[in-house]
């Protein structure tokens, strides 16, 4: 939203009537038409503030008003008003103070001049800011129409990057009878192609590589089931995420007026709630964003998380919680006026935007909202059962560009909310001590790289099979100065953050590889599992590099084995499936971890070079429920089916050792077992059967 330059809306801390008026007289004596309002208390700030305004000139004290608490209640709720403090005087130490208080400069009363180029920066700067936040709610409109465009597209249409699929729309997808864009993620396009045209199809895309422009081209393409149908495809130049490509268009010979039709009926809908679901509520948070930037209307976000969810799934299985999801969602219409935005956002997660709110005003209607669903009786098929939210709320303001950060806000608000039927508001103050604190965390990893001062763990992976090898995972831990861990989930987020996760993967690579080495010359089996993060999962030169250093060990490549999270895999397929193969090449072991989180976790699997899984947490837990034990044993016989070696972690109890070993696991491991330790002395043969 540019600002005129002949008008500006400006804000005045002033006690003295005088004063203020000659502040705005020096304003439009330099050429600016001024609507200016004059603060005369924090309710009338807190009144004002619900209106756009450019600038905020602060008298250096008044009676009225501290000028400290109307530039931080400024900063509290996210506004966009720049803030000039004037001075009594011109002493360094009161102007820091000033900027450290979140003005964005400090200078002397009765500087006329000075205060008018100040003031021109700061408007100007103002404007740019504007300016990009709207450049960038446009950019992610049109380029969710584009994407828009592409899915409901009649024609069938399909990027390709070296003759493998990166996108298909749905249309592409009916063609070819597929349902799911996952199967066709990686595949060549030529599997879709007839026998007979297969090699022309070649040629002519090998001969397309080079050349400009789009191109024409006629053949039989095969569906899923084996039919085949004369098609013409149109390709043209593209690039899709950044990546050059090649579009093609599909048109079929015969039309499909169902087809068609089919496409056209897009739901807003989840089945079960009759909410609206996350796709359609995403679309009504960006148009949100959008109005908070161009016109400064506020909204409030609230995360609503279902405490205890999956414990109450394991109660009254998947067609009991459906009933209680469906109570809920009537419980939340009925709380909240009606046209309010409510989606269900996740299996266990709502979402309902406030308009015309913010977080302080929407907090009330939030904390009745706790207490009615802590008081209700839920009637699942005779059975009654209570539960509580965990409630994260952020604000859309006019400094809000990206919606999804306040998504993001809001979720981390209902996390930190460990004990539930609890409610949060977004700080951003306390915002900005975590980030100073994620500052200090970054300064202690690059001190422990540079000194070689972080601490590693080994903790065992014992077979339940007969394995001779000595197993053990590799875990890495953080001291801080007064030699206490930091929390290994703080640092780790703050590494990738920093774009320093590649440095300490590295680091732990090269010291486990000869603390092994060293161990090993004693006569011990011993195999390490070395966790990669999600950044090196993107590092083309981590393969090199680790060939080199595989050599200079001297030690069987076969020793190693490296471990990644299936979110990371999931994300980053592509990268995954190169590194893994790379890995092989290598004759080095892949283990993929957390396994069986995924919506579809043997999708991911299928594309992946990997020896061993280590399934997700959630699995172990709570084994004394039949249902609980069914879903593992499940699990796990589709991947020895696959010939996966199978991994459990967290066992707690010898109480689940009878239940994994007859599921057919074949490693366990937990604090039961052995916790981290320092030194790699677990007795194997004490578990040998």
């Amino acid at each position: 939203m540019p600002i005129d330059k002949k008008t500006i809306r400006l804000l005045i801390l002033e006690d003295s009537q005088n004063e203020a008026e000659r502040l705005v007289s020096l304003f439009r004596n330099s050429g600016r038409a001024t609507r200016v309002h004059r603060l005369t208390s924090s309710d009338d700030l807190a009144d004002v503030l619900q209106q756009p305004w450019d600038l905020l000139i602060t008298a250096p004290s008044s009676e009225n008003l501290d000028p400290t608490e109307a530039i931080t209640a400024i900063r509290r709720q996210s506004k966009d008003i720049p803030a000039i403090q004037l001075l009594a005087d011109n002493d360094p130490d009161s102007i820091t103070e000033a900027l450290t208080l979140g003005a964005q400069d400090a200078l002397p009363q009765g500087d006329d001049e000075r205060l008018l180029l100040v003031a021109n920066r700061e408007l100007n700067n103002l404007e740019e800011r504007r300016g990009r936040r709207a450049a960038e709610v446009a950019l992610r409109e049109a380029e969710k129409r584009c994407q828009l465009l592409l899915d409901s597209s009649v024609d069938a249409i399909t990027y390709v990057h070296d003759g493998m699929h990166i996108y298909a729309n749905r249309s592409y997808l009916a063609l070819f009878a597929y349902e799911d864009a996952d199967e066709l993620e990686g595949m060549p396009m030529i599997d879709l192609i007839d026998c007979g045209d297969q090699a022309r199809f070649k040629d002519f895309l090998k001969n397309y590589q080079n050349a400009e422009g789009s191109a024409e081209l006629s053949c039989t393409g095969v569906t899923a089931s084996g039919q085949s149908f004369p098609a013409r495809m149109s390709f043209s130049p593209a690039t899709y995420d950044g990546e050059p490509c090649i579009q093609v268009v599909i048109r079929a010979e015969s039309d499909n007026a169902e087809l068609e039709e089919r496409l056209r009926e897009i739901s807003t809908q989840d089945l079960v709630t009759g909410l609206f679901n996350r796709t359609h509520f995403l679309e009504l948070m960006d148009q949100a964003a959008e109005r908070a930037v161009k016109s400064s209307e506020a909204h409030s976000l609230a995360y609503l998380r279902i405490d205890r969810y999956a414990n109450l799934q394991a109660e009254v299985g998947l067609s009991g919680i459906d009933l209680l999801l469906a109570d809920l969602a009537n419980l939340l219409r009925s709380h909240f006026p009606a046209n309010t935005p409510i989606a269900r956002f996740g299996d266990d997660v709502f979402g309902v935007l406030q308009p015309g709110l913010t977080p302080e005003q929407a907090r009330p209607q939030l904390a009745a909202l706790l207490k009615k669903v802590e008081a209700h009786l839920f009637d699942i098929n005779g059975r009654t059962l209570q539960t509580t939210l965990s409630i994260g709320v952020a604000g859309l303001n006019e400094t809000t560009a990206r919606a999804q950060d306040v998504l993001d806000r809001a979720h981390r608000c209902a996390d930190e909310l460990q004990d539930g039927n609890a409610l949060r508001l977004y700080d951003p103050a306390e915002e900005l001590a975590a980030a100073a604190n994620r500052g200090n965390v970054v300064a202690m990893i690059q001190h422990a790289l540079e000194k070689n001062s972080f601490r590693l763990l080994f903790q065992p992976i014992i077979s339940l099979r007969g394995d001779s090898n000595e197993n053990y995972e590799v875990l890495l831990r953080l001291l801080n100065p007064q030699g206490e861990e930091v929390p290994a989930a703080e640092f780790i987020a703050a590494a990738q953050e920093a774009r320093l996760a590649e440095k300490i993967d590295r680091w732990v690579i090269l010291n486990a590889v000869k603390l092994l080495a060293e161990h090993r010359s004693k006569g011990h089996d011993t195999r390490l599992f070395i966790h990669l993060s999600a950044n090196s999962l993107q590092d083309q030169t981590l393969l090199p590099w680790l060939s080199v250093a595989l050599k200079a060990a001297r030690l069987p490549a076969d020793a190693l084995t490296f471990q990644f999270n299936e979110p990371d895999a999931v994300t980053y397929l592509k990268q995954a499936k190169a590194l893994t193969q790379g890995l092989a090449e290598l004759h080095c072991k892949v283990a993929l971890n957390q396994f069986g989180g995924a919506i579809n976790p043997f999708n991911t699997l299928k594309h992946l070079h990997v020896d061993f899984v280590k399934i997700d947490g959630s699995y172990s837990q709570d084994l004394g429920k039949p249902e609980n034990q069914e879903a593992l044993k499940t699990l796990l016989a589709s991947l020895h089916a696959q010939a996966k070696l199978t991994i459990v972690p967290f066992v707690e109890s010898a109480s689940v050792l009878a239940t994994l070993w007859q599921a057919g696991v074949n490693y366990i491991q937990g604090h039961y077992l052995q916790g981290p330790s320092q030194s790699m002395d677990y007795d194997f043969s004490s578990g040998e059967e």
